[in-house]
């Protein structure tokens, strides 16, 4: 049976990514810090495995990633790297502690949640690390620039990733949705008003799961970017091709 372990499991995006993979029969580990949360998680779901998760501590992610393959024989087909946090405003008014904060749940919580599961990935024909991004990695955001300078981390993280561990039949990926229907979309960034909250988890999920069945075409072209809705199709690819002072409007308009 194939596997998949996911960070911030016990809530939208993550919640709604192994509700998404258990519907096709997969081993589903739900890993979160939030105790409340992953306590209506195993009564909902009693045959998942369920365990807390710091992803800043690679101490808790050799034990997490232990104990769920104790289940799946060694193997892991599927890390989704999910877990994030996001702290709005200003970078003069956020403090400190949140700017470490987001950067080392959203940025050093995906690289040592990839290194700790390499083993496992490498141990499993054709494993996939999904990592979560987001279309603010297209442009720097204002008013979220920590969080997404940090989905800049992410999306560098995976295309490098992807060609170190192509030898080990690892395929790595990312997912880009714009804001979807979650805590995180309740800041108050003027993005959220600008482009409405138009994406819901299920889509988000729906996407990872087309990102880990790729098409002979994904293969070929070796594609490591999943963009979700056509919000964020559009702002991609126009990234892509307009001059950058059109860019940069663009993104003043959409963001201030």
């Amino acid at each position: 049976m194939s596997s998949i372990f996911i960070t911030g499991g016990a809530a939208g995006i993550g919640l709604a990514t192994a509700e998404r993979f258990d519907r096709e029969g997969w081993t589903i580990g739900v890993y979160d810090v939030n105790k409340d949360a992953l306590d209506k998680v195993k009564a909902n779901h009693p045959d998942w495995i369920v365990g807390e998760l710091d992803v800043r501590d690679e101490a808790q992610w050799a034990h997490a990633l232990g104990e769920f393959t104790e289940a799946t024989g060694g193997t892991l087909d599927v890390l989704d790297n999910n877990a994030g946090i996001l702290h709005e405003g200003p970078l003069t008014e956020i403090s400190p502690d949140a700017i470490k904060r987001q950067i080392d749940i959203d940025a050093l919580g995906v690289a040592l949640g990839a290194q700790a599961a390499h083993p496992y990935l490498k141990a499993t024909p054709g494993a996939h690390l999904v990592n979560i991004a987001s279309a603010s990695a297209i442009y720097g955001q204002p008013d979220i620039a920590v969080y997404s300078a940090t989905k800049f981390f992410v999306a560098g993280l995976t295309e490098a990733l992807e060609l170190e561990w192509e030898p080990d039949d690892i395929r790595v990926v990312s997912i880009w949705p714009l804001w979807a229907k979650t805590a995180l979309a309740a800041a108050d960034a003027k993005s959220t008003k600008t482009l409405g909250i138009r994406i819901t988890p299920e889509q988000v999920a729906d996407k990872v799961w087309e990102s880990v069945h790729p098409t002979r075409q994904d293969k070929l072209l070796h594609r490591t970017s999943y963009g979700v809705g056509t919000q964020t199709l559009v702002l991609g690819n126009a990234a892509k091709f307009i001059p950058n002072f059109l860019n940069r409007a663009v993104n003043k308009f959409i963001a201030q």
